[in-house]
């Protein structure tokens, strides 16, 4: 190929990936509003009884602020917390009892879940918490989830019976929106603006596109002890990495509705170096790709300030590559805060909004280094990932991890 016709090749590519990139950029707030819509609109009035499953391995920054606002809801029905651990030598029983002590009027229970049934421990210790479960509704939601003071009424309610038409599939599993809240480093910046103005975002225009979610989030897990038992319960999943993804997934196949709850909970970001950021992103990556490669592969098109920038270089400044990016440029922080400020109510994007290029230019990176294996590190730990399972990389020794937090 001549040189030419490579340079108007890759001109020719990125005119258009940057025009389907404002496309993305305008359906995603399309589907923004529509949720913001529907969340308005006034709930049913029921609160069954719930059991909250936490997975706990160490002790994390905050976690026993995140524990006591489960402790503090506003809810008519009852609810008890039910904590697992490996070990009772482990740090965060200490945590456990604290709150105890704090909330005797709680229903709070700390469970010893010593048998590792996985690769994936979380998983493992909820298998064994499930037993113990009082109620007919489980929620499962990550160790450093703060919640809101009505996010148990707010969640449950999508689980009222349907009228008697019984036009609609019934309600399996219920999830939820959340953002992330930055710690010091940079890299723990960009990762939290990262979730609240572009992962967010894409999970309201699935959810648009599809007529509904047939996945869950790992920020809230709320399931019906019959849809948890027609998928086999927790147990055929303590293997998979992406637990969230594949439990909501098992249960629409199963013929139950996954919904969307309009409550935000808040999720901590680790204070990252590069090296950690990276092997987190690169993992979150190679997870999409494992549990839907058509999905993954459509991300390209979610890269649009990117490609306006490339165009820029391949058409040697040309007009259209201007008017393409001074577009892109507004279009972008306009999703940005849409998403991240309207919908999730993060008082971190608007300072953060000068960051959107470089968050922008890394992500295009990851996407990109998503393809190119099957190899995460998780905790410390290398694994291979092979249709939605851990499987131990050759020549390491894996320890079983537990960790409440799934991201």
């Amino acid at each position: 190929m001549m040189p030419h016709t490579l340079a108007l090749s890759v001109e020719v590519v990125t005119t258009v990936l940057a025009v389907a990139g404002m496309g993305y950029f305008l359906a995603a707030m399309v589907a923004a509003r529509v949720f913001v819509a529907i969340r308005r609109a006034r709930l049913d009035a029921f609160a069954p009884g719930v059991s909250l499953l936490k997975s706990l391995k160490g002790l994390d920054p905050g976690m026993l602020d995140a524990f006591r606002s489960h402790c503090r809801q506003s809810y008519a029905g009852e609810y008890e917390l039910l904590f697992g651990v490996s070990s009772l030598d482990d740090p965060a029983v200490e945590a456990v009892r604290q709150l105890v002590s704090e909330f005797p009027e709680r229903a709070i229970r700390l469970i010893e879940c010593p048998q590792r049934l996985g690769t994936n421990g979380k998983v493992s210790t909820l298998a064994q918490l499930a037993p113990h479960a009082r109620y007919e509704f489980l929620l499962v939601n990550d160790s450093d989830i703060t919640v809101g003071l009505h996010y148990l009424e707010r969640v449950m309610a999508l689980f009222a019976p349907l009228a008697a038409n019984g036009v609609q599939k019934p309600v399996g599993l219920v999830t939820a929106l959340y953002r992330g809240r930055a710690h010091q480093t940079l890299p723990s910046r960009l990762e939290a603006l990262g979730i609240a103005t572009d992962f967010q975002a894409g999970v309201l225009l699935s959810r648009m596109i599809e007529g509904g979610l047939s996945y869950g989030l790992g920020s809230t897990l709320a399931v019906s002890r019959e849809a948890l038992d027609r998928i086999g319960g927790f147990s055929p999943l303590v293997d998979h990495l992406a637990d969230d993804y594949e439990l909501g997934a098992r249960v629409a196949r199963a013929g139950y509705r996954v919904a969307l709850s309009a409550e935000v909970v808040e999720t901590s970001i680790p204070a990252y170096n590069w090296r950690g950021f990276w092997e987190h992103q690169v993992r979150w990556a190679r997870t999409v790709r494992d549990a839907s490669p058509w999905g993954y592969a459509g991300l390209v098109f979610t890269h649009g300030l990117c490609w306006a920038m490339l165009n820029i270089l391949a058409s040697g400044l040309s007009p259209l590559s201007v008017w393409l990016l001074g577009l892109s440029f507004f279009l972008r922080p306009a999703l940005a805060m849409m998403v991240g400020a309207e919908v999730l109510a993060d008082h971190q994007v608007l300072p953060s909004l000068w960051l959107l290029p470089l968050r922008d230019v890394v992500a295009m990176g990851v996407w990109i280094a998503g393809l190119a294996g099957h190899s995460i590190v998780w905790r410390g730990e290398r694994f291979e990932l092979k249709d939605g399972k851990l499987y131990r990389a050759a020549g390491t020794h894996v320890k079983i991890q537990g960790s409440g937090v799934s991201g």
